[in-house]
């Protein structure tokens, strides 16, 4: 397997950082191209008590939160990865697991390299795991890389 576009969501934790250094030293490997994508979440919308009255954001959050969240990406790539690698950054609007297999399906995605907290038990069934629903429903192979380090 010889991956040309490479997907590295973040959440811009410690454990992601270690995923996505992974996932430029791949790109650099193989000169293929890495996706580094972040999933904003949906803001909450006020409903007022008159029906079908709904405060909703000014389009000005939407393109603030867009430009932060590619700003903040840039921002990782510049401190964890090469010059030489091709690099695509997107801000997704959704749920991490939902934005990221869309974007794996709708991009030439071969190879999808992501964080996972190792978490078991409780915490697993109450957190669930955003890599095990990529794992088992992505269009592609995934690495799943598991940061060592304690929470």
């Amino acid at each position: 397997m010889r991956p040309k576009h490479i997907l590295a969501p973040t959440d811009f934790s410690h454990h992601a950082e270690v995923a996505v250094k992974s996932a430029f030293e791949l790109a650099e490997q193989f000169g293929a191209t890495l996706h580094l994508v972040h999933s904003l979440a949906e803001p909450v919308s006020a409903i007022a008590p008159e029906p079908m009255v709904v405060a909703a954001p000014p389009p000005e959050f939407y393109e603030e939160s867009e430009k932060s969240c590619l700003e903040a990406l840039q921002k990782t790539a510049d401190q964890l990865g090469s010059p030489k690698v091709n690099l695509v950054r997107a801000a997704l609007w959704g749920a991490p697991v939902d934005t990221v297999l869309e974007y794996a399906t709708r991009n030439p995605i071969d190879l999808i390299v992501i964080s996972t907290h190792g978490r078991t038990g409780l915490s697993h069934v109450l957190l669930g795991s955003v890599a095990e629903s990529i794992v088992r429903n992505a269009p592609c192979p995934v690495l799943s890389i598991r940061d060592n380090a304690k929470d």
